[in-house]
């Protein structure tokens, strides 16, 4: 089958890429400007942007299946709207493009931060509303996505939508935000940590899931791929668990946080790094849902995350092979 990926150097679609080609599948990879993770794949590199309108037709021709993942994250804004063009106008463009050129099928990656958090003592599941007004400029970015998609639908499109929480696993070459928290964190970069955490799940648990929605995924359905939460603390405990490196387990209150957030955005501007925590991220790993359902992904998808213990072990056997870590 032939399969297109937009976002095909990121995280996910670096582990989706591989596993596709090795169930025997051609792929089609829309890339802007990074090809690290999948310049050594037999894949048909079209460079090109979801804003271009013009780039997109060469990526779909005779294509069955695109799964789109292309986006910009952010947990500082959006100052200079990109984060709203791509992924809602982006999104849009795609749809366009899949629509006149016939494609059978086109899986769209959202995220869990599409939809509202509270109340947050109720599970989290599909039938959650998305953020509206209310939400971050990415939530709110993403819920455009997330509508345009459901739109075409409507007009007898046929596609669905991945909801994946916060990803981690192995084969993370740029490396992700999560990723770089990792490295950082057993580097003893971070000194100290917040009160919080997030609901991870396995990028690898996530492209299986994502592989068998191609076949059992039901049009005009969203399936949140969830994992296990855990607080921040016990993340950094499982890095200091597998790696034998202690690591910083003290927990600042969240105010003292809040009240060094200028000095931290004052640091990462001048240093030219990204700040560590930003008013989102301290929000989001706060305020964030802690009971995410995926009963519907298991029962329709076959999707099965492993433990997260399992997965830190797994990713830092892969960042000590890739010389990310010593």
């Amino acid at each position: 089958m032939k399969i297109a990926v937009t976002g095909a150097s990121g995280h996910v679609g670096v582990n989706l890429c591989k596993a596709l080609l090795d169930q025997g599948h051609q792929v089609k990879a829309l890339t802007h400007h990074n090809i690290k993770g999948i310049d050594k794949m037999p894949v048909h590199i079209v460079h090109g942007d979801v804003l271009d309108k013009n780039s997109l037709p060469p990526l779909l021709e005779d294509v069955e299946v695109v799964f789109h993942l292309a986006a910009r994250i952010s947990i500082t804004g959006d100052r200079d709207g990109m984060v709203q063009r791509i992924n809602a106008e982006g999104t849009r463009n795609l749809l366009s493009a899949a629509t006149d050129l016939r494609v059978k099928r086109f899986i769209h990656f959202s995220s869990i931060h599409a939809f509202q958090q509270h109340p947050q003592h109720l599970p989290l599941d599909e039938t959650r509303p998305l953020v509206e007004l209310e939400g971050f400029a990415y939530d709110r970015s993403k819920a455009a996505g997330e509508r345009a998609v459901m739109d075409a639908v409507k007009n007898g499109f046929d596609a669905l939508v991945l909801s994946p929480t916060a990803i981690i696993g192995p084969a993370d070459p740029e490396p992700s935000l999560i990723g770089t928290a990792v490295v950082d964190i057993y580097n003893h970069k971070i000194p100290s940590l917040v009160p919080g955490g997030y609901d991870w799940v396995d990028v690898r648990d996530v492209v299986g899931a994502a592989i068998t929605a191609i076949d059992k995924g039901r049009a005009g359905e969203k399936y949140l791929l969830s994992g296990h939460w855990h607080s921040l603390q016990e993340f950094s405990g499982l890095i200091q668990l597998h790696s034998g490196r202690k690591t910083i387990s003290t927990v600042l209150p969240i105010w003292i946080a809040r009240f060094g957030l200028p000095f931290i955005t004052l640091y990462s501007k001048f240093s030219g790094t990204k700040p560590l925590y930003t008013s989102e991220s301290l929000t989001i790993i706060t305020e964030g849902n802690r009971m995410i359902s995926n009963v519907k992904a298991r029962n329709e998808l076959n999707f099965n995350p492993r433990p997260l213990t399992d997965t830190i072990n797994d990713f830092l056997i892969w960042l000590k092979a890739n010389a990310y870590i010593q």
